[in-house]
Order: C-alpha cells, then sequence, then structure tokens
C-alpha cells in the first residue's frame, strides 16, 4: 500500500518570517520588491517538490516602517511573473472579499490559471483592521460575522463566473465560421445584498475549473466558511492537542456541510529554525531574538490586543482583564491563540514578543533536520495536519536548509514525493482533489 503523503506549502515573506531577519548580514533589505529574489525562491521550493507557494497580502500598510521591510508586491501580478519561471508548483494569493469585486477578482485568477496551465489558488480573507478599511473610505471595519456573510456571497458569485463558459464553449471550426458556442454561455444575473452582477466572465473556464480555494481562519466564522468552501486551509496551532482538536472539528464539519473530508486539507503553519546540533539550532534561534527591537514588538501587541498605548510593561504579564474573543471584530482567532499562549506559559511581555517574533503564533521549532522532520511526520500520523505551511525565519537561507535537508530525510520516510511526475500536473490534483463539475452541465445518468 502506497503511503499517505505530506502536503507542502512554502510560505514566502520579503527577508523571512522573523521580524528582524532583515538585521542579519545575509540578507537584502530590498528583497520584498524584487522579482529574481521570488524567482528564486519559487525555484527553491519546486526543487523541494513542494505542492504550492503562497503569498499573504491586504490592502493596507501593514507595520511600522521601521520595524522590518513593509512593502509588498501585488500577489496575482507576482504570482503570473513567477507562473513563467516555474514548471511544477502551485501558485497562490491571498485576496480580500472585503475590498475587491467578484468580477475582476474572478477574472484575475482564471487568467493566473491560463497562464500557469492549471496551478492558481485564491487564498480567501476577509480581511481585518480599521487601518484597511479606511483605505477604502470606511470609518470601521465591518463586523466580523458581516464579513464573512459578505465573503459567501462573493465566492458564490465567483463560482458562476467561473462556471459561465462550459469547457467546450470554444468550437474553433473555421470552415463554418463559427469559433464559440453561444448556448453554451451562462450570464450569472446575480443580484444579492452585497453583490449585482449580469454577465458572464470574459475569460473561458480554465484548466482547473476554477482555481484552489484556500482559508485561513480559525473563528467559528472562519471555520463555517471553511466547512462550506474550502479545499486547504492555513492554520496556527501551538500545541498538538489543540492541532488535533481543530483538525477533527474541521473534518466533522465538512462532512456536516456534505462534503467529503478527505477534499479539504489541513495545513498548520511551522517556522523551522534548523541547526546541525541541537545546540546550533537553539544558537540561530537567539541570534534572530537578540535583534529583536523590543519597543516595536510592544507596539504591535498592543494594537492587535486592543489596548492602549504604554499598557504593557516589558518584564511584565499580559494584564489580567484582557477583553475575551467574543468581544474583538479583528482577528479573533489569532488573538485567543496569542493570549492563551502567554497565560500556560506564564510569559512576560518580552517572553511574547521573542515567541511571536518569528511566526506571529504559529508553531516555531527549533532543532536538528531529523528532529523537525520527527515533529512533522508525528502532527501528520497522529491526525492533526495533513501537511505544513512552511515559513521559514529567514529567506532564502532558511527554505534552502529545508530543502536541502529535513526534505532528504521525509523523502527517506516515503512522506514526500521525489518528482513531480506527469500524472498530476494541476494544483488540484497536488492536493488530490477532483476538478469541479461545472454547475450548468448534468452529471451523466447512471446506467
Amino acid at each position: 500500500m502506497t503511503r499517505r503523503q505530506l502536503h507542502l506549502n512554502a510560505f514566502l515573506m520579503n527577508t523571512g518570517h522573523h521580524e528582524a531577519s532583515w538585521r542579519l548580514p545575509e540578507s537584502d533589505p530590498y528583497a520584498s520588491v524584487d522579482l529574481a529574489h521570488y524567482v528564486r525562491l519559487a525555484r527553491i521550493a519546486e526543487r523541494g517538490t513542494f505542492d504550492s507557494l503562497f503569498l499573504a497580502d491586504g490592502p493596507q500598510l501593514w507595520s511600522s516602517v521601521g520595524q522590518r521591510p513593509a512593502g509588498a508586491l501585488e500577489p496575482i501580478t507576482l504570482l503570473t511573473a513567477l507562473a513563467t519561471a516555474t514548471e511544477h508548483i502551485g501558485l497562490i494569493a491571498t485576496a480580500s472579499t472585503s475590498y475587491n469585486s467578484p468580477y475582476n477578482l474572478a477574472r484575475k485568477f482564471a487568467t493566473l490559471d491560463h497562464i500557469s496551465g492549471g496551478r492558481a489558488g485564491w487564498n480567501i480573507v476577509t480581511t481585518a483592521g480599521a487601518e484597511a478599511a479606511r483605505n477604502f473610505g470606511l470609518d470601521a471595519e465591518p463586523a466580523h460575522a458581516e464579513r464573512y456573510a459578505r465573503a459567501a456571497e462573493f465566492l458564490d458569485v465567483a463560482l458562476k463566473l467561473w462556471d459561465s463558459w462550459e469547457d467546450d464553449t470554444i468550437v474553433a471550426d473555421k470552415a463554418a465560421g463559427v469559433w464559440g458556442d453561444d448556448a453554451k454561455i451562462h450570464p450569472p444575473r446575480h443580484q444579492g445584498r452585497y453583490f449585482s452582477v449580469e454577465g458572464a466572465l470574459n475569460v473561458p473556464r480554465t484548466p482547473q475549473g476554477y482555481p484552489l480555494l484556500v482559508q485561513a481562519g480559525s473563528s467559528e466564522d472562519g471555520k463555517r466558511f471553511a466547512a462550506r468552501y474550502a479545499e486547504a486551509v492555513f492554520t496556527a496551532q501551538q500545541t498538538i492537542e489543540d492541532a488535533r482538536a481543530f483538525y477533527a472539528d474541521l473534518k466533522s464539519r465538512t462532512v456536516a456541510a456534505d462534503r467529503d473530508a478527505d477534499h479539504i486539507k489541513v495545513l498548520p503553519g511551522i517556522v523551522p529554525v534548523i541547526g546541525s546540533t541541537e545546540a546550533e539550532a537553539r544558537a540561530n534561534e537567539r541570534v534572530l531574538e537578540d535583534h529583536i527591537v523590543h519597543a516595536h514588538g510592544v507596539n504591535h501587541l498592543e494594537r492587535l490586543l486592543h489596548l492602549d498605548p504604554g499598557t504593557l510593561e516589558l518584564d511584565g504579564p499580559l494584564p489580567a482583564d484582557l477583553p475575551p474573543e467574543s468581544a474583538i471584530e479583528g482577528a479573533k482567532s489569532r488573538y485567543t491563540l496569542i493570549v492563551e499562549l502567554a497565560r500556560r506559559e506564564r510569559l512576560t511581555v518580552r517572553q511574547l514578543i521573542g515567541r511571536l517574533g518569528g511566526g506571529r503564533g504559529h508553531l516555531t521549532f527549533a532543532g536538528t533536520p531529523e528532529q523537525i522532520a520527527d515533529t512533522i511526520e508525528l502532527w501528520f500520523e497522529s491526525g492533526a495536519a495533513d501537511g505544513f505551511n512552511i515559513m521559514p525565519p529567514v529567506l532564502p537561507s532558511g527554505l534552502d536548509a529545508f530543502v536541502d535537508h529535513v526534505v532528504p530525510i521525509l523523502r527517506a520516510r516515503g512522506l514526500l514525493r521525489t518528482e513531480y511526475g506527469s500524472s498530476r500536473r494541476t494544483l488540484r490534483e497536488r492536493y488530490g482533489l477532483p476538478r469541479p463539475a461545472n454547475q450548468h452541465v448534468l452529471a451523466p445518468a447512471l446506467v
């Protein structure tokens, strides 16, 4: 019997996920706007036979430009360039349902899927934060439940648009002078609470039917949305027990939504700090922590926890009277994860900033390649993950180290492919997912 294999996604973030990565001698502070840097990263991940790579995004300046590289190229445009520089790896872009329109975004992802030969994925986000809202003429961010209601209608419209062409619409009959069959065009004619979209997409149906649908929220609203739509989920879990509980809950919700539990892949984030020995890995971790500017961390943590400036004391604990998750309209699940981490391990604010500096709440693990492979295998085999969102603390060196030293161990254990092969070419096929049928075409009758 063939052993079940991991799904690996490379989460690329300018000089790396650790906030101090840009200060290391090896790092290029200008990498965030350098196409050659991203081409190099994509090719490293492809050398490691990753399923996909992923770019986060948001329609606002994320942090103080004094803290770390804050510029970010628009991801769909960047991934279109990377599609021409790679052959196999999937290309997943983050795009907001709160600050886009369905027609334009459906067209962009359809274009990326055609250009890449069926390798496009969409990380669907609702975008938390008043900063983004004010960039689009709003006084405050919409309520959490409101954002998810809009997201559901947005995605329903996008699916109608991607299905507005049947697969065989193009006839290309030169002799008869008929390029396409108008009877196989299906305008959405959608009238809803948030959107009104009349006409068919102006891009033919794509190699995948529509992009791989990815979701990253772990709140109750987020999990309900994921169970209904998502085919891959990026999540942050600090312990294997929490990861198992999240995994079981999401798979159960997916079945309750009348979907196959295997058609949603759960990929927790992991920040691997690699050393040839455990002591070397710990030393590498300390170098990064020593480069953190704690004043930036305090400011960021106060904003995330909805505290007034000057509330936190660097060598004291978090305040005892923090609001519950139900009172938070922003990133609910990340808020709870960070508060629970600080309480569970009795961390001071300084220690918490150090723990968050590498992965912003994702699991950070310092160790040898064998130890990192052991952790990945344990989570994978014990019902905590279908794969991992690999978040190197420093780029490109951290991704190089993972591919050169951890990937061979995973391959030797039968957990990861040794080559892409020719039988599974699209991103959906890499994730073991079927190509969706067009909603306007009747399934063949059973005989």
